[in-house]
């Protein structure tokens, strides 16, 4: 097991209110090859987030990984002007299949699930949104 400290910032653009936040987060891997990721935000209004997410490698053959995921968003305050409610705001899990052509670049196809919770929810359906849904990811894993 090992375990980084990360420390970095974060802005949110688009839509709703613009903040910044500073992040603070723990990124390792747990016991039984679990890779976990834990971040702390907090915004420059005082607003306070969580995000934690798990993931799992497990191998098909020497080549193909099968990468079941989860991820689980937090709020410690309702945002209105972000539309984000107090607790727990979307939870998505997702499942990745990776081809290592060679370890360092893989393609891979993915579908999620994701789903808002509580006021998150409640902001969605005001305006008109939906309060959850399946998406494709098709991407490329690199590294250098």
């Amino acid at each position: 097991p090992y375990w980084n400290l990360q420390a970095g910032v974060r802005q949110d653009l688009g839509a709703g209110a613009k903040r910044t936040y500073a992040a603070l987060g723990v990124e390792g891997l747990a016991p039984y090859w679990f890779d976990v990721e834990g971040t702390l935000f907090l915004s420059d209004k005082g607003d306070v987030l969580a995000r934690a997410e798990a993931w799992y490698d497990q191998r098909i053959t020497q080549r193909a990984i099968l990468q079941p995921r989860v991820e689980l968003n937090l709020a410690a305050q309702d945002m209105p002007g972000s539309r984000i409610g107090a607790g727990l705001s979307t939870a998505e899990l997702g499942l990745r299949l990776r081809y290592e052509i060679r370890r360092e670049f893989a393609p891979y196809i993915g579908l999620s699930w994701e789903r808002r919770y509580g006021a998150t929810a409640r902001y969605a359906r005001s305006d008109g949104d939906t309060t959850g849904g399946v998406s494709l990811a098709l991407g490329v894993r690199a590294w250098f």
